[in-house]
């Protein structure tokens, strides 16, 4: 294989570039992300960013990447990805924990563990829809904070805003999705 060279930023503008040499150019900052996540979570977490990181690039399609817009578009996708992984994982737990009849199964090192409650994820998951059709800016900062790990400045790097605007949008979106969820409990 030939030496991979470049940003990620030129890698994803190449319509031409295989899946192999993408990897290498971008997984470093996938697992940057998912690393800052799991650092910010209680001691004892059990999460592997790299695991959750290798899930995300499989659902992105693998080798079989499509063309990127940009890093943003990229970063969106790939946010997209870890929050369904992240969903699946506590809609997964959620049935075990309803009593789905199956036997306890013994949790290896490889499984990826739940950063938050299960509970929580799933009832941010539902407003973040809904959030979405009202403000899909804010929306995506959601995503990409609560899902991603990333920072303001982080997130204001990858959607092309101010940091300042993505701290107005952040606000918004948390005081909207606790409304929401607050509102959706008490039904």
């Amino acid at each position: 294989m030939s030496e991979v060279t470049g940003t990620p930023e030129a890698a994803l503008q190449c319509h031409s570039k295989p899946a192999e040499e993408l990897l290498p150019l971008v997984y470093q900052e996938l697992r940057r992300l998912a690393a800052a996540k799991m650092a910010q979570e209680m001691p004892g977490q059990t999460l592997q960013p790299t695991a959750l990181v290798h899930e995300a690039w499989l659902r992105l399609g693998g080798d079989s990447q499509p063309t990127w817009q940009n890093r943003a578009h990229f970063l969106g996708a790939a946010a997209e990805a870890m929050r369904r992984i992240l969903i699946d994982k506590a809609r997964s737990k959620a049935r075990l924990k309803r009593g789905s009849g199956e036997p306890p199964e013994e949790l290896l090192e490889s499984r990826i563990e739940m950063p938050a409650p299960v509970d929580e994820i799933l009832a941010v998951n539902e407003a973040l829809d809904r959030l979405a059709a009202e403000d899909a800016t804010a929306a995506q900062v959601v995503k990409l904070r609560y899902f991603v790990g990333m920072s303001v400045p982080e997130v204001a790097e990858a959607l092309g805003l101010a940091a300042r605007t993505v701290d107005r949008h952040w606000s918004f979106a948390r005081a909207w999705l606790k409304q929401a969820i607050e509102s959706e409990r008490r039904n």
